[in-house]
């Protein structure tokens, strides 16, 4: 698999991004039970707790990011992505391969 670029977005909602790095390492995980959003993957950053969502929307999704719909599969429950860029729309953010399911051969 290429490597897979997500959206980190509503930082705004809980410590806006002022603090967010290049290299940080932030944890993804799923939130099945969301109300608004079945295929939710919450971020979170150690000692902060919650920082945001994977972007799962047009509006939100950067580019040729994955949204949280198409990367909700590739991950198990909890997964790891590196930060690579910040932006005032959104930061990008790279999903470490060993958080990436292995699609089963044929």
């Amino acid at each position: 698999m290429t490597k897979v670029f997500i959206t980190l977005t509503g930082t705004k909602h809980y410590f806006g991004n002022d603090f967010l790095e290049k290299g940080m390492k932030i944890r993804l995980e799923k939130e099945p039970d969301n109300e608004y959003d079945k295929e939710a993957i919450k971020v979170t950053y150690k000692g902060l707790g919650k920082i945001g969502y994977v972007a799962n929307s047009p509006y939100t999704v950067i580019g040729e990011s994955m949204s949280a719909g198409r990367l909700y599969d590739k991950i198990g429950d909890v997964a790891y992505a590196k930060v690579l860029l910040i932006t005032s729309v959104g930061t990008i953010c790279k999903i470490c391969k060993k958080s990436l399911v292995k699609e089963e051969e044929e």
